[in-house]
């Protein structure tokens, strides 16, 4: 059923079907095209896609379909790598199940585990959580596996990248033999292959990974800015740019304290999330963003992983990401469900080596605009200021407003009343003085690789070592476990040359030593 288009087509239960209408699924993706009708025939499966390809709903669908309503035991688990990821599919296995009346619960770190307790006790048929708090559950003897029939991890690439092997096979020796399951990763690098071999009977392979690893919806471009004029960069960009929901990401969560404050001095709607917050104060954060109560969300890649907020129609990366994959993930949370989508990049001089293995990597050629100008930033902020007022001429409902416009245009003049309303609608940037302090570049530290550059068609010096020398922002990596078990994360230090781009460390004696922390070494 490669040719999948309606919904209709794989018979569906009419509850499930009415949720799916209810939800405005039109058409099937790629990936639901082929994995739909695979795991509706019980068979194992391997789904390769990228986030945002509507993977959840791939799994969700048939998931929900084979489920009766009358069982009071968990039949289903899903492992996710982070809270975040695991709200956002509780959030949409919920509405799947609206009309068919299955109960589903969100396990995860960071939130009161006796609230969890109570929720246990309601009898969901599905679990969503990630495998520290599973674990937690499971030798506190909470959630018992069983019963369990459906076994689907998402994100797998992502748990094992963040150490959860270990948790993971713990858990599935656990559940029935007698089982299905399905493993749904972007990347499947050799440690991927082996859990299939292990935990998985002759599964079915599904692919849906574009030969381009950036989304072309995404209209991409850079501008080569001192680290000191970065703000200001932002500013004006924000301004000429006026996007309706945008996300800056930053490299620290020094850097996001002090962006978003600095943001809001200035009179931008914008806050910050990053993993020092509580969960409630990222819950707070996360729904004054996706209710347009603030419209620039600034964000570190940790806080930010596994976050699907519809309608963001800008990505800025205020600093540089240490390796192209996060490149990849960041721009990705634009240019969601067939929408354009516009990601901006802000690069220092000293950085432009790492911009071009970022452009060698997703082999797409980044292009370069200038710093928008002041006068370019107040015609934007003012054409945003006009179109709202030609919409609301275009609503009507004026007449109780046409008496004192009348009177007004008997005294004054009408160019100068409309220069008026829209420097009042328009709104003047506060001159706040505005300090950040500086980050380390990244740098990458050049050695020749045969392959030819992007731009100049010369040999690149190629091989990737991030960081400046003994700079602590410039050489770790790092995974926030998203499981409230204390964190688990991995840091490379010492020289900064000792973080390669494959994501493993180089441990000879002439290189950083590995060490443990509990948040990511750049979320300082």
């Amino acid at each position: 059923m490669k040719n999948l288009k309606n919904f209709a087509e794989l018979g569906l239960e009419p509850k499930v079907l009415q949720a799916i209408t209810e939800l405005g699924f039109e058409e099937a993706t790629p990936i639901q095209a082929q994995s739909i009708p695979i795991a509706m025939s019980g068979r194992d499966m391997i789904g390769q896609a990228q986030t945002g390809t509507g993977k959840t709903a791939a799994f969700g669908i048939p998931l929900i379909n084979k489920i009766s309503k009358d069982t009071d035991k968990i039949v289903a688990l899903i492992m996710t790598p982070t809270r975040e990821l695991a709200i956002q599919v509780a959030e949409e296995i919920g509405k799947l199940t609206r009309f068919k009346g299955i109960g589903s619960l969100p396990i995860y770190g960071g939130q009161d585990i006796g609230r969890q307790i109570r929720a246990l006790k309601k009898k969901p048929q599905i679990i969503i959580g990630t495998p520290g708090r599973l674990l937690d559950h499971i030798n506190r003897k909470t959630i018992r596996l069983d019963d369990v029939e459906t076994v689907i991890l998402d994100e797998a690439d992502e748990m094992l990248d963040m150490g959860f092997m270990e948790d993971i096979q713990t858990i599935l020796k656990l559940v029935p033999e007698e089982r299905q399951t399905m493993l749904f990763s972007a990347t499947m690098p050799p440690n991927i292959q082996k859990l299939a071999q292990q935990f998985l009977k002759n599964p079915e392979h599904v692919s849906v990974i574009p030969k381009q690893v950036s989304a072309p919806l995404i209209d991409q471009a850079y501008i080569e800015v001192p680290e000191r004029q970065k703000f200001e960069a932002l500013s004006r960009l924000i301004d000429m740019e006026s996007p309706e929901l945008a996300i800056v990401f930053g490299r620290t969560k020094r850097r996001v304290d002090e962006l978003a404050e600095a943001l809001q001095k200035r009179g931008y709607s914008a806050d910050g999330l990053h993993g020092d917050l509580s969960q409630n104060q990222r819950d707070t954060v996360m729904r004054k963003f996706r209710d347009g109560s603030i419209d620039v969300l600034v964000a570190t890649d940790v806080a930010a992983r596994g976050l699907d907020v519809s309608g963001v129609t800008h990505v800025v990366n205020f600093d540089l990401p240490q390796d192209p994959e996060s490149y990849v993930h960041r721009i990705g949370r634009t240019g969601r469900a067939g929408k354009e989508g516009t990601a901006w990049t802000f690069v220092t001089p000293r950085e432009m080596d790492h911009l071009h293995l970022i452009e060698r990597v997703t082999r797409h050629r980044i292009p370069r605009k200038p710093l928008p100008t002041l006068a370019e930033a107040i015609e934007g902020k003012q054409r945003v200021t006009a179109e709202r007022l030609l919409e609301t001429v275009e609503k009507g409902e004026l007449n109780e407003y046409k008496g004192l416009a009348i009177q007004l245009l008997e005294q004054y003049d009408s160019v100068q009343l409309l220069s008026a309303a829209l420097k009042m609608l328009t709104g003047e940037k506060k001159d706040s003085d505005i300090q950040l302090t500086p980050e380390d570049p990244i740098r990458v530290k050049r050695r020749h690789s045969g392959k030819p550059d992007l731009r100049s068609g010369r040999k690149p010096s190629g091989g990737y070592r991030g960081g400046s020398s003994g700079s602590r922002s410039g050489g770790g990596y790092n995974r926030d476990r998203g499981d409230g078990r204390g964190g688990y994360s991995k840091s490379y230090s010492g020289r900064g040359d000792s973080y390669r781009g494959d994501r493993k460390p180089r441990t000879s004696s002439s290189e950083g030593r590995r060490t443990t922390k509990r948040e990511d070494s750049y979320e300082k």
